[in-house]
C-alpha cells in the first residue's frame, strides 16, 4: 500500500512529472534554514496551514526528527532514486493511493506507478494533503479496510463522559537549548516518570505523550484536578514548570486516542494557564463542589475555534 509515492522525483525527457534538479536546490535551501518552524508541515498539509497547534506540532517533529543539515542530505539523496526498472518485476497485490489537488507531489507520479505495476489498484481520492493522515484520513483508511479484508465498515465511534488532562512543559524550547539533547532527553524522562506515576495513582488513563506534556482522561474531575497538582509539584525540583488544564465533556473515543470539542476545549485551557498552575473550566468548577478544593476566578475568555465565551478557575 502508497501513498503519494513516486518512482523518481527528478524530471526527466519521460518522465515529466518530477522536478528539476534548480529547482530541487532552490527548495532544499529555505527548508534547511527553517527546519524547525514547522514550514515544511503547512506544504504537506495545506489546509493546516492556519492552524497554530499543527505548526507547533510539526515544528516540534522536525527537531525531534533530524538536524537541519541531515534533512536537508535527506532530500537532496532522494533525488537520485529510480526505481521506473524495477516495477514490472513486483507480482503482489498493490494499493496505491494519492489526493488528486496534491500540490506538492504531482498524482501523475501515482498514475505512473499503477500503470507500471500489474494489476495495481489506484484511488485518487478528493483533496490537496500530501500526507494520508491530514484530511479526510477516514477515506484513507476505508480504502486499506477494503483492499486488506475486501469489505469495509461503517464506522462509529463511542462518545463517553470524561474529564480531559492536558499537561505542558513551560518554556520547553529554551530549556533544551540551554541543556543540550543528552540532558534534555535525561530531563524529559524523569518528567515523563513523575507525570505517568501520578495518572496512575490517580486511576487515570493515559491516552498519550506529547512531547513535552500528557493527555490524560479520568471518570471524576477531582482525580484529574488531584493528578495536575501532583504533576506540577513533582516536577518543581527538576528545575522546570508545568501548566495543566482541565475540561469535563462528551468525548469520541477512537481506538486508543480521544476527540472531539471536549479535547479541544482542555488543550485551550491549558495554553490559558501560567507557568505551575492549574485551570480548568466552569464545567469542572461546578462538578466538583462540594470537594473542598478551592479557586481563584479568572475571567472570561474566547477560547481560539470554541464556541462562545469562557469562565476560567485556576486552582487555588
Amino acid at each position: 500500500m502508497l501513498f503519494s509515492a513516486w518512482a523518481r522525483l527528478l524530471a526527466a525527457p519521460d518522465y515529466p512529472w518530477g522536478i528539476t534538479a534548480e529547482l530541487r536546490e532552490q527548495l532544499v535551501a529555505p527548508l534547511v534554514e527553517h527546519w524547525g518552524e514547522g514550514r515544511f508541515g503547512a506544504l504537506l498539509a495545506p489546509t493546516e496551514a492556519g492552524n497554530e497547534d499543527f505548526i507547533a506540532w510539526f515544528a516540534k517533529l522536525e527537531r525531534l526528527s533530524a538536524s537541519p543539515g541531515t534533512a536537508g542530505r535527506v532530500v537532496r539523496e532522494m533525488g537520485f532514486a529510480d526505481v521506473r526498472d524495477v516495477l514490472p518485476t513486483i507480482r503482489v497485490p498493490t494499493l496505491l493511493m494519492n489526493r488528486a489537488e496534491d500540490e506538492i507531489l504531482e498524482p501523475g507520479h501515482t498514475r505512473y506507478l499503477a500503470e507500471h505495476i500489474s494489476g495495481a489498484r489506484h484511488v485518487e481520492l478528493p483533496g490537496r494533503e500530501t500526507l494520508a493522515i491530514f484530511g479526510d484520513s477516514d477515506a484513507v483508511l476505508d480504502e486499506i479496510e477494503e483492499f486488506i479484508t475486501g469489505a469495509r465498515q461503517e464506522r462509529r465511534h463511542d462518545r463517553v463522559l470524561a474529564t480531559v488532562l492536558f499537561t505542558d512543559i513551560c518554556d520547553s524550547t529554551k530549556h533544551a537549548a540551554e541543556l543540550g539533547d543528552k540532558q534534555w532527553r535525561e530531563l524529559l524522562r524523569r518528567h515523563d516518570d513523575q507525570s505517568r506515576r501520578a495518572i496512575a495513582r490517580l486511576r487515570g488513563r493515559e491516552v498519550k505523550a506529547t512531547g513535552d506534556g500528557f493527555l490524560a482522561t479520568f471518570d471524576g474531575p477531582a482525580r484529574g484536578i488531584q493528578c495536575a497538582r501532583a504533576v506540577v509539584e513533582a516536577v518543581r525540583p527538576l528545575g522546570i514548570e508545568v501548566r495543566a488544564g482541565l475540561h469535563t465533556g462528551e468525548c469520541e473515543v477512537i481506538g486508543d486516542d480521544v476527540g472531539g470539542l471536549a479535547v479541544h476545549i482542555g488543550a485551550r485551557v491549558s495554553q490559558r494557564a501560567k507557568p505551575s498552575e492549574v485551570l480548568v473550566s466552569s464545567t469542572v468548577k461546578d462538578l466538583v463542589t462540594g470537594s473542598g478544593i478551592q479557586f481563584e476566578d479568572r475571567g472570561v475568555h474566547e477560547l481560539k475555534g470554541v464556541p462562545d465565551e469562557w469562565r476560567l478557575f485556576a486552582v487555588a
